[in-house]
């Protein structure tokens, strides 16, 4: 059951993704007319006058603008959101971070050169280049795009959002860590 400790999803009054905030603040911004509730979440804040059900995701009643970040950032999470929670060399489940090209061989840690890797392909790679080792990329690296992006390093993403999300990348807290077989 949810608590006030759970989060929200603020949407713009344009239904696009803004923000991940704790329950209490969607609650305070329903009542004081700064949002509508759009999906209901667990629970209910009872008070003297009203019951109000908390919400999982509110729609903010004035269009706020909002500067954001050009390029999504480069996070353990956010890689391994955008590669599935799979090894890009193997297809394992991924457990570490890779540089395609090794810092310390000049490479970058961007985005088009950190991968995500099982430790196995990981260690077995260690300070060497894919070629090599004979090696090739199951996906090239690319830096993530799209609104949902703006809230997946945030936190878990809760099922009720995805509605609003569009084409949300993976999520590991959803999938049990399995070994392969």
């Amino acid at each position: 059951m949810a608590t006030l400790d759970s989060a929200a999803l603020v949407l713009n009054a344009s239904y696009e993704p803004l923000c991940v905030v704790p329950s209490r603040r969607a609650v305070v911004l329903v009542l004081t007319a700064k949002a509508l509730p759009v999906a209901e979440g667990d629970g209910v804040v009872h008070s003297a006058r009203t019951d109000l059900a908390i919400p999982s995701v509110v729609r903010l009643t004035r269009f706020v603008k909002v500067p954001f970040r050009a390029t999504v950032p480069l996070t353990r999470k956010a890689v391994f959101a955008r590669d599935g929670g799979r090894c890009v060399y193997c297809n394992a489940t991924a457990t570490s971070l890779d540089h395609v090209v090794p810092r310390s061989r000049g490479g970058s840690h961007t985005w088009d050169n950190v991968v995500s890797a099982c430790s196995r392909c990981n260690h077995v790679k260690a300070d060497r280049g894919i070629a090599e080792l004979g090696w090739r990329l199951g996906r090239k690296p690319v830096a993530p795009t799209g609104a949902a992006w703006r809230v997946i390093g945030a936190r878990r993403v809760d099922p009720r959002w995805r509605p609003w999300l569009g084409d949300l990348p993976y999520d590991p807290s959803e999938e049990a860590l399995e070994e392969p077989a």
